[in-house]
């Protein structure tokens, strides 16, 4: 059972980035699939996530209005499409998955992202 994250790059300010989160070996049924990110020198930080079940999503107030998560129940994964892009923006970007209401057990091993002001 694992998640694999993909889709991180460069990207200048501004620009946009769609980042991937695909399980193997679980289904997302009844999880929530939360998008974490973790830049240099700072504590690992929560940006969106999403109910499987019911599509309810979250966001951290720092991306609302830029960032949008999103699942497709066909391909098994989560998106995290990210408009505006800010130099602040940049870090390791890690998705995770654990059932609804019982935090977070399973993570992707990361994607960075990086922005060029």
């Amino acid at each position: 059972v694992q998640l694999v994250e993909s889709g991180g790059g460069l990207v200048q300010a501004g620009g946009s980035l769609r980042l991937s989160c695909t399980a193997s070996g679980r289904t997302f049924s009844g999880y929530t699939i939360g998008w974490f990110r973790q830049a240099p020198g700072k504590e690992r930080e929560f940006v969106a996530a999403i109910s499987w079940s019911i599509g309810r999503t979250w966001y951290a107030d720092s991306v609302k209005g830029r960032f949008t998560i999103s699942s497709d129940n066909a391909k098994n994964t989560v998106a995290l499409q990210m408009n505006g892009l800010k130099p602040e923006d940049a870090a390791v970007y890690y998705c995770a998955s654990g059932l609804t209401g019982r935090g977070y057990d399973l993570w992707g091993q990361g994607t960075q992202v990086t922005v060029s002001s």
